[in-house]
């Protein structure tokens, strides 16, 4: 019975040269979700920062005992 030849953890190219470089992954792009536009994500973003400038607004006016009309100067 003869010898079973060796496996070698080097690979060679078309030409039979040998290529001992490490082999690349392939590549891809993860997209996920959209950011801009009118997504979700952007309708989401959009109802966070109108709560905080609300609740702003009403703490502004607690502590100047003025509306926001009368602070801008049309009241």
């Amino acid at each position: 019975m003869e010898n079973p030849k060796p496996r070698s953890s080097f690979v060679k190219d078309e030409q039979g040269l040998l290529n001992n470089f490490a082999i690349e992954p392939k590549m891809y792009v993860d997209r996920g979700e959209e950011r801009f536009g009118l997504t979700q994500y952007a309708e989401i973003i959009n109802g966070r920062l109108a709560m905080i400038g609300f609740i702003g607004l009403i703490v502004l006016e607690l502590v100047t005992d003025k509306s926001i009309l009368e602070i801008i100067g049309l009241r």
